[in-house]
């Protein structure tokens, strides 16, 4: 089967998000990250979805898609599997990419993408957190540079357990239960669906750089009704199938590189291979146990468990 972007020196794709209000920072920390996708060469689709203060405005702005509209639960909550679902049917291109409005996407990203030549993955990078408080100069011809600069003197990678965007083939129908956007486990959820699947489930970490523009949740009314203790946040994790189903970039099966795809063969990544093996088929749940003892107990496999952390 062929590549969804074999014989392509340049992949083509669809960015899509749903941003919260532009109000103080966050609405800083946005337009860096979505003005920065408007920097992505060969130039990408982009969609913005939800009608919150301030979405319209750059989107007109800067020329892209708005999607005012979206499907929202009894809180008010945009539901991200009618977004996925939505931005799947209007896509121009063949390659999606979902990604949080805080993000920043730099010329590797593209680059990167373009070395996967398989029908089907699903991709996706750990972020590097940073502080910038004032918008970033697109005009400057060496803003990726100085960026990049101030990300080695004071970024910080992120642990292993959370997603900020992924990369995957339109065509791929993940069936994703009705998750609130913005109140966790969805993101765990989704690399558990994929191995499902069988497919390619991709850490891009070593090949892209993304940037986390580090922001408060003012936008979430309080602490009860929060990002991750509030009935939304409860909801999420019952939709999600709860712990034993969030899968984090321990499951990947492979790796990408700046020299290429390899296989995710280190013995942390051999170690959660296995242990996905009683959640993915679920007549052998009963074997998850054993491996819970053992990381308990057993001092090999707490050492097997330690392996690179000190990145986390």
């Amino acid at each position: 089967m062929e590549s969804v972007i074999s014989n392509s020196l340049t992949p083509m794709l669809t960015i899509f998000s749903i941003p919260k209000a532009f109000r103080r920072q966050i609405g800083v920390i946005q337009t860096n990250a979505i003005k920065s996708w408007t920097q992505l060469r060969p130039s990408c689709e982009i969609i913005l979805f939800g009608d919150d203060e301030g979405t319209a405005e750059i989107a007109a702005e800067l020329g892209i898609l708005h999607i005012p509209n979206v499907e929202r639960n009894e809180y008010g909550t945009p539901l991200l599997n009618s977004i996925f679902s939505v931005a799947q049917d209007i896509a121009s291109h063949q390659l999606m990419c979902y990604v949080n409005a805080d993000i920043i996407l730099m010329s590797d990203f593209l680059v990167a993408i373009r070395q996967i030549q398989k029908p089907s993955f699903l991709l996706s990078g750990r972020r590097w957190n940073i502080e910038l408080k004032k918008p970033l100069d697109f005009g400057s011809p060496d803003w990726e540079e100085q960026l990049r600069a101030h990300l080695a003197e004071a970024g910080k990678l992120r642990r292993s357990s959370g997603f900020d965007y992924f990369v995957f083939p339109r065509s791929t129908s993940y069936d994703m239960p009705p998750f609130a956007v913005g109140r966790g486990s969805w993101d765990n959820w989704l690399p558990y669906k994929a191995r499902t699947l069988k497919i390619p489930l991709i850490d891009a970490t070593e090949a892209i750089t993304i940037v986390h523009q580090n922001h408060g949740y003012s936008h979430i009314p309080t602490r009860e009704t929060g990002a991750w203790k509030g009935p939304e946040a409860k909801r999420n994790r019952e939709l999600s199938g709860r712990i034993d189903y969030g899968f984090t970039f321990d499951y990947v099966t492979w790796i990408l590189t700046r020299k290429g795809m390899k296989r995710a063969l280190s013995m942390r990544h051999l170690y959660f291979q296995m242990r996905a093996i009683p959640v993915l088929y679920p007549n052998l749940y009963f074997l998850l146990n054993l491996f819970k003892i053992a990381e308990r107990i057993l001092i090999p496999v707490r050492s097997i468990l330690r392996l690179n952390l000190e990145n986390e």
